[in-house]
């Protein structure tokens, strides 16, 4: 019986007999990739779709993700799925403030990533104007397999970024937009 298996990739390395040597970044970032504590803030339909896509069809634990967490010190992937009042604008940003470096969000569907079909006084126009975005996932709701995409774009986003990319001062100038220091 053949086995449809997919390993990890080993980062690019020397190596010889007993031994195999590569940067410190290319290791932690193999590891953060493939470790990925998704935080799901879930507000409506899109949250169905995540529901599904944690399910055993499409099984986002094939990617790492096993785990989510419902703690935001716990997590570094914060899932925004759905639409988000301007009264949750604050609490939302509260969650992301919590969790710890380095951590990725995700704007799922329409509504969280520009407001969608709800552009009236109380709702949120996307989440980009409270907290940084690091993946846009498009539809209303988005298909499964797309939010799919979205997870393995934070794994390469995690895969390749160096370890000392969140102190520098691009990075706080970005925060500072946010007014988050």
């Amino acid at each position: 019986m053949a086995s449809n298996i997919k390993l990890a990739e080993a980062p690019e390395s020397y190596s010889g007999p007993g031994f195999q040597a590569t940067s410190f970044d290319k290791i932690i970032g193999l590891a953060r990739a493939n470790s990925l504590w998704p935080l799901p803030f879930a507000t409506s339909c899109c949250g169905i779709e995540f529901m599904a896509t944690m399910g055993s069809h499409y099984d986002l634990a094939r990617f790492g993700s096993e785990r989510p967490s419902f703690s935001p010190r716990q997590a570094d992937m914060l899932l925004v799925a759905g639409t988000i009042a301007k009264k949750m604008g604050p609490i939302l940003k509260q969650v992301y403030l919590q969790m710890a470096e380095p951590r990725w969000v995700i704007a799922i569907g329409a509504c969280a990533s520009s407001g969608g079909i709800f552009d009236t006084y109380s709702v949120l126009q996307g989440i980009d104007r409270i907290i940084p975005v690091d993946v846009y996932v498009p539809g209303c709701p988005p298909r499964p397999e797309q939010i799919l995409e979205g997870v393995m774009q934070v794994q390469e986003l995690a895969k390749n970024e160096s370890l000392r990319r969140r102190n520098t001062e691009e990075y706080q100038k970005l925060l500072n937009s946010y007014s988050i220091q």
